[in-house]
């Protein structure tokens, strides 16, 4: 199990416009690490540099404690995966899994062994004597799995591997390549547009945008505290719901369309620059006013959609200068468009924003108990 870590890394392929900008990290030993971030963030391109087929304009880059920037890609202690998966239309499933292992001179058995055996633990067997054209999406996605894992690397890369399955299939394999990883206990960073993906596999995410660093830390920490306005958008499905509020330093209290006042800590006011701040809720926050509350936080809603998903419903409102908003309630709901409701927010669950640097200001107050309650901790 090796490190990697990223030092100041810039990467420019013109002198006036950087599409990495002073990324640091560290990966720990045996760690899953998720890039994700929207197209064209540079994601991609870290992970190449990472690899060696993309140079570093300036930083460093270094591999299990070592300065990495020099060294060629096959020097690097590494394996890759592809999104398309780069297999060899010629050659069998076997020959595509031992490709890797030919310049290693390791003799015709030792190889069979190796490849028999990583092919049981990924369920190849069957396929081995076949060429890719014969099988389907997924057993493409592990035949190139397989060739990334049996040259027994430290460190393992993956750009967007699942991109091209169903929905289906995408679910089945994310599980997969945890479980392997877990196995296996090796370094694995993974490159993915797709926030789920990185909620649901990584030890740790780091989110990019337009090449620069918005939040790295635990998906749920992620989550329920995002840095930005920006990263409370981009992670959680439907994403977090913001809106614009004046905060009142006197009465250290945010107003939102003139019928919410929302009382906050006077750090908050001390550390805003203006007036103007943004107030952020996730869904599953948003409840029913059953009854009348000493802090009342309640508005008038109607319903524009509705979406039953089994063990959830999804609703569509607007509210504060036609903002979309969206609420998210365990169990099926028997609400319909055009319905009028009540609805509530948790004061304990809000994030504030100040509106001019997007600086996160306060996070919501109730995770700790939360996690608690439902046995995370």
């Amino acid at each position: 199990m090796y490190s990697v870590e990223l030092k100041q890394v810039d990467k420019s392929y013109d002198k006036e416009q950087l599409v990495v900008k002073d990324v640091s990290v560290t990966i720990e030993p045996g760690e899953f690490f998720v890039l994700v971030g929207p197209s064209g963030c540079g994601k991609s391109t870290l992970l190449r540099m990472i690899a060696g087929l993309e140079d570093i304009t300036s930083g460093s880059l270094l591999i299990d404690g070592k300065k990495a920037d020099h060294l060629p890609p096959s020097k690097r202690q590494l394996s890759m995966v592809f999104q398309n998966y780069a297999l060899y239309p010629h050659m069998t499933v076997e020959d595509n899994i031992t490709f890797g292992l030919d310049v290693k001179k390791m003799r015709k058995k030792e190889k069979k062994e190796k490849c028999y055996e990583i092919a049981a633990m990924l369920g190849l067997t069957d396929y081995l004597k076949s060429k890719p054209r014969h099988l389907s999406g997924g057993q493409r996605q592990r035949v190139a799995l397989a060739r990334a894992i049996i040259t027994n690397s430290p460190i393992c890369l993956m750009d967007e591997p699942l991109s091209n399955l169903d929905a289906k299939l995408r679910a089945h394999m994310r599980s997969e390549i945890r479980e392997l990883q877990r196995k296996l206990g090796i370094t694995l960073i993974y490159v993915t547009h797709d926030q789920v993906e990185a909620m649901t596999m990584g030890d740790r995410i780091m989110v990019l945008n337009e090449g620069v660093i918005q939040q790295v830390g635990k998906p749920i920490d992620v989550y329920n505290t995002p840095a930005n306005p920006f990263v409370a958008k981009f992670i959680g499905s439907p994403p977090m719901n913001l809106t614009s509020g004046l905060i009142d330093k006197n009465s250290s209290k945010i107003t939102i369309n003139n019928e919410i006042s929302i009382p906050v800590d006077h750090l908050v006011v001390n550390d805003v620059n203006s007036d103007q701040v943004l107030v952020g809720i996730r869904p599953e926050n948003i409840k029913i006013q059953e009854e009348p509350s000493s802090l009342d936080l309640s508005f008038v809603v109607t319903i524009d959609h509705v979406e039953i998903l089994g063990t959830e419903t999804l609703l569509k409102f607007k509210w504060n200068d036609d903002s979309v908003w969206y609420a998210k309630w365990y169990g099926q709901w028997d609400i319909h468009v055009g319905q009028t409701l009540r609805l509530t927010l948790d004061p304990d669950s809000l994030c504030i924003y100040d509106g001019q640097t997007e600086k996160l200001l306060q996070g919501p107050k109730n995770i700790q108990h939360q996690h608690v309650r439902e046995g995370i901790i």
